[in-house]
């Protein structure tokens, strides 16, 4: 496979076209403005945000809330985003709730950390946790000690489930299993241990406050790229909303996109979009390109993606008072949600909105199907009778972090580079993962 040479670092300005106004796109629009450069950002939907905006409920009463296309969830670790946020005039302190990382049951078992200093709060939430034997706290307490020890270093080719063979069952279906989807969206069987050892470093084991969840209280388009887009258009830069590439003309040594010229090319759009541009820019290139970037596309191609379901359904009054914010599930069979989000505990509003949100990783099945699934686990597991809303099914929302798994490089020909959380790096598919992505790519312009 040939590997493209990526064009010398500059420290002239240049005419920089970013394909997507998603976490990523949005995070190297506003480092290359840092950096000097004439930023044209081009998006195809009217809202920006990717694969994590916004989007408009309509609740039986009338009114209209802002959800999102999938609930997600920060961590105090993701110091990349909070410190864009920040940059952009967004403070993490109002946008964002903040408490203490909890794993816990709505029965109230499973682990919940105090705001102590690093590790020291993972080692009190271990020795209190609820519903866990003496000798299961103890086991957790051993490996983790053990990983910490490793320098947090595995095998590549080992999985969650290889890594953590030796833990008591319960501790693997109520612990390991739920952060593992948490984090890498993906079962335990399949995950890379590496990636999972990666993010249990950076939360748990780095710095005070480093595994706190943060939980968006305004949508996700508010959250970060809006007012990104306020601030590099604040600063000369272009967003063009409403606006598909399809595909890049090459006139060495500039790049085309419908007769405009560009020094770079950054395309931070899904894997499955870039495929899609890379093949057909490759149409009608010269076959050094081309053979540049079919080589690409066929590597980004051979990522298996996953589905995430999220069903905003309403409670019936009264209010529901759920334990905590977010609340794990114990999946099964019949119960495919892994975790429920209280949105008028996170948000509150002035005549409660009721809104559970219900998130299904690794999503299976019909959309019918699924909604009678969890209002019958909703009924079961929280004593709630539910009515679905509004169900949205990201067919493409992650990729599968799987062992040993080769992730496409940043670089595609010469003045051409890709950004996304699918891109080679430590991080699995997240939003820290897209915006650190972003800003490596921005930084290479140099």
């Amino acid at each position: 496979m040939m590997k493209p040479s990526p064009p010398a670092p500059s420290t002239a300005p240049l005419r920089l076209a970013i394909l997507g106004a998603g976490w990523a796109g949005m995070a190297a629009a506003v480092r290359a403005v840092e950096l000097g450069h004439h930023v044209t950002v081009f998006e195809a939907a009217r809202t920006l945000g990717g694969r994590a905006r916004g989007v408009a409920l309509a609740l039986p009463d009338g009114r209209e809330v802002m959800v999102d296309n999938g609930q997600h969830i920060l961590i105090g670790a993701y110091s990349d985003s909070l410190r864009l946020m920040r940059t952009v005039g967004v403070d993490p302190d109002t946008a964002l709730l903040r408490r203490p990382l909890a794993l816990q049951y709505p029965d109230g078992s499973g682990l919940a950390l105090p705001d102590w200093p690093a590790p020291l709060d993972a080692a009190a939430g271990i020795l209190a946790a609820r519903g866990w034997a003496w000798r299961e706290r103890l086991a957790l307490l051993r490996a983790a000690l053990g990983w910490q020890r490793a320098g947090f270093q595995c095998d590549e080719q080992l999985s969650v489930a290889d890594l953590c063979a030796a833990l008591p069952q319960r501790l693997r279906d109520e612990f390991i299993e739920p952060l593992c989807v948490s984090a890498l969206n993906t079962p335990i069987a399949q995950s890379s241990a590496q990636v999972f050892l990666r993010v249990l470093h950076d939360a748990l084991f780095s710095q005070r406050g480093g595994s706190n969840l943060l939980l968006p209280r305004v949508d996700l388009s508010a959250l970060f790229p809006q007012s990104a887009a306020r601030w590099i258009s604040a600063r000369g830069a272009r967003v063009v909303a409403g606006q598909r590439v399809d595909a890049l003309h090459w006139e060495a040594p500039h790049w085309h996109i419908d007769g405009q010229p560009f020094d770079r090319v950054l395309v931070a759009t899904s894997a499955s979009n870039a495929v899609q541009i890379a093949v057909q820019s490759a149409q009608a290139a010269a076959p050094s390109i081309a053979n540049q970037l079919h080589a690409w596309a066929h590597g980004a191609a051979q990522l298996r993606h996953q589905a995430i379901t999220t069903v905003y359904a309403q409670a019936a009054a009264p209010a529901p008072r759920l334990r905590a914010p977010m609340l794990a599930l114990r999946p099964g069979v019949d119960a495919p949600a892994q975790f429920v989000f209280d949105r008028d505990a996170i948000t509150p509003a002035a005549q409660p909105t009721r809104l559970l949100a219900f998130v299904v990783s690794d999503s299976q099945g019909e959309r019918a199907t699924l909604q009678a699934a969890i209002t019958a686990q909703a009924a079961r597991h929280l004593k709630v009778q539910v009515t679905p809303l509004l169900t949205i099914t990201e067919k493409r929302a992650t990729f599968a972090c799987t062992p040993g798994l080769q992730r496409p490089a940043s670089a595609i020909a010469p003045g051409l580079l890709a950004s996304g959380d699918y891109i080679a790096g430590p991080y699995p598919a997240t939003l820290e993962g897209a915006v650190r992505s972003g800003l490596q790519a921005a930084e290479a312009l140099r």
